[in-house]
């Protein structure tokens, strides 16, 4: 695929899903595409056959993380992506958001390795943490330290979801990426996260953004006397 035929692709992907791109995110993303193209013949950073299904892959790795990007709040300063692999969707969301300082978690040392270059290439700052997201909540300055939670998975279980809101600050959100068969966790009840809604990504993919927020919890009441 040629520089213009990707550039073509993404740009005509992205207006069908509503996201109009200025030239310089289009240029951004055609880099963070083709070096992902490049690191993906030597390491297992994504299972989407980039030559062969090129227009899934532009939906899923960079087209899902900007409509994404759209929903979040204005007010996010700071967010922390789990499981960030090959760094889609948080890499295009940084692209989108650049006044979002974003952390990338990762367990595997190579992928975190594409993750620095990505950033050097792309010239973002992005930190990465090389590391499963149970060792940061072991981790004080992660307390409740971010606005935002990203993270793409086929399977959420509610004790995740649980663990992973103490590094979210009262009011922070997760963003979580979904697929046609991806559960409802909307419908979890629990005493600190509540839904804010359902959103389509990608109609062809049937794909979602469940966004969860986390409850901000104010002193107790005071006693009534009588």
């Amino acid at each position: 695929m040629t520089s213009r035929e990707l550039s073509d692709r993404v740009t005509r992907r992205a207006r069908k899903a509503g996201v109009p791109l200025s030239s310089a995110l289009l240029e951004q993303l055609e880099v963070y595409f083709r070096l992902l193209e490049a690191w993906n013949a030597k390491i297992n950073l994504t299972a989407l056959d980039l030559q062969r299904d090129p227009d899934k892959a532009v939906d899923r790795l960079l087209v899902e993380p900007l409509v994404a990007a759209r929903h979040m709040d204005p007010d996010v300063t700071c967010a922390v992506d789990i499981g960030s692999g090959g760094g889609s969707p948080a890499i295009p969301m940084k692209l989108a958001r650049p006044d979002v300082s974003f952390t990338l978690v990762e367990a595997k040392t190579r992928k975190c390795a594409f993750l620095r270059e990505a950033g050097r290439q792309l010239k973002v700052e992005l930190r990465v943490e090389t590391a499963r997201y149970e060792m940061l909540l072991t981790r004080p300055e992660f307390h409740e330290a971010f606005d935002a939670l990203t993270m793409r998975a086929v399977r959420v279980e509610p004790r995740v979801l649980l663990s992973l809101q103490a590094l979210l600050r009262p009011g922070g959100e997760f963003l979580l990426f979904r697929g046609p068969s991806g559960g409802e966790v909307e419908s979890i009840a629990t005493p600190l996260l509540v839904s804010r809604g359902v959103f389509p990504l990608v109609d062809s993919m049937q794909s979602r953004l469940l966004v969860l927020k986390k409850r901000e919890i104010g002193p107790p009441a005071p006693a009534v006397t009588t």
